[in-house]
């Protein structure tokens, strides 16, 4: 990917975990690499079709100026999220702090975090069989609109589906979304559970009757295999419930274990 690389931007700051540091303050270097497309402004020469580096610059500057943090790591972190926030060209960024007057009673050039944080696309599935369903989906789909490290992209259709599994309950209302997260898989599982308990969800019965139901499906191409997360589900390929409102609004979106697009999922799953 392109990126545009803004080198060592000096910032005079009063950040470390020293009294010292916080009160006399000392200058930090800053580098940024934003990835991006260039390729339309490069064509047309054009201000719009990609980022002013000066405004980029007085975004650093004032998450480095305004607070006070006792961690560089947590400047960088602030760094990366106020600009792949403000900014939808910028996909990924990269991030290295410099501080070489650190307080360290040793001979040495500079103490560098480097970070780097992206943008990446999570498919969900949601469900409901309790209760007004459609508002239980319309609520999680709200509540993750809400939050500021989340962009709704894409809600299927809402589908009634039989229920999965020998309990015997009511039929679901069933959806997928698309998003665009800053949050790592787990950190987004996080809030999936914390929506889901604002709709009163009870984890009671294995795959008993539920408010709503949240469920990651994919995460960049990720395979994550650890106990409480697995991604992408494990089930999906088997459920028509989950693959017919994701092919609505993502028939090429691939799944990297099978190794096959949702819609070709979808079409073997009819064969059976």
């Amino acid at each position: 990917m392109d990126k545009i690389i803004i080198k060592d931007l000096e910032i005079f700051a009063y950040h470390g975990v020293m009294d010292a540091e916080k009160k006399n303050g000392q200058t930090f270097y800053v580098t940024t690499e934003l990835f991006m497309d260039l390729r339309e402004a490069g064509l047309a020469d054009d201000l719009n079709n990609t980022i002013n580096y000066a405004e980029i610059c007085e975004d650093i500057r004032l998450v480095m100026t305004e607070d006070k943090y006792n961690l560089i790591e947590a400047v960088a972190e602030n760094i990366a999220g106020t600009i792949l926030l403000k900014y939808d060209k910028i996909k990924m960024i990269h991030v290295t702090i410099s501080k070489p007057h650190a307080p360290i009673p040793m001979t040495f050039d500079t103490v560098c975090v480097d970070i780097v944080r992206k943008k990446h696309i999570a498919y969900l599935g949601i469900g409901s069989n309790l209760g007004d369903k459609e508002a239980y989906l319309d609520y999680a789909v709200d509540q993750l609109g809400k939050d500021d490290y989340v962009t709704v992209n894409k809600v299927s259709s809402y589908i009634v589906t039989e229920p999965y599994g020998d309990v015997e309950q009511d039929d679901f209302l069933n959806g997928c979304l698309e998003i665009e997260t800053l949050y790592s898989p787990e950190e987004l599982l996080a809030l999936i559970h914390d929506i889901e308990s604002g709709a009163g969800r009870k984890r009671l019965i294995h795959w008993g009757p539920r408010t709503l139901d949240i469920d990651i499906l994919l995460y960049d191409r990720e395979i994550i295999m650890e106990e409480d997360l697995k991604v992408p589900h494990i089930e999906m390929a088997k459920r028509a419930f989950v693959l017919e409102p994701l092919c609505e609004i993502a028939p090429y979106a691939y799944h990297p274990g099978y190794t096959r697009t949702v819609l070709e999922l979808l079409e073997l799953l009819k064969q059976v």
